[in-house]
């Protein structure tokens, strides 16, 4: 079983996943993600034309927290790390934790309402560092 605690950095567009070991402060990329619907919307002509601008990108949005939703049930299974904090853009926050199960969710110690997902690693490190 890991010890490690996972920090979910994560936007619209891109969610990043960073492991520290308890005695590190320094944060090691676990996985990076891109949602490929972010920019450009794979909805067919007649679909889109059913839901408004603002509809299809909160499916998008949805549809892109449940996949990251989905990694991070199968590493909590697996054991991968022992809790996480969770800084993410506000809707896309919501929209994760609605698809995160109960065991999983008891494992959150902290939830931040901040895009900081197209910031660089060192960065991001730095932000962190401060609180």
């Amino acid at each position: 079983m890991s010890s490690a605690t996972w920090i979910v950095v994560a936007g619209e567009g891109r969610a990043r996943i960073f492991a520290s070991a308890e005695d590190s402060s320094t944060l090691q990329q676990v996985d990076d993600f891109s949602n490929e619907h972010h920019s450009a919307t794979m909805l067919t002509e007649k679909q889109a034309a059913a839901y408004s601008e603002s509809e299809r990108k909160e499916k998008e949005r949805d549809k892109f927290a449940s996949q990251v939703a989905a990694y991070l049930e199968d590493a909590r299974l697996h054991e991968r790390f022992v809790r996480i904090k969770i800084v993410a853009e506000a809707k896309f926050l919501g929209a994760l934790l609605s698809h995160l199960s109960e065991h999983t969710k008891k494992l959150i110690f902290d939830k931040v309402s901040k895009d900081y997902s197209s910031l660089s690693d060192s960065e991001i490190e730095e932000i962190l560092k401060r609180g």
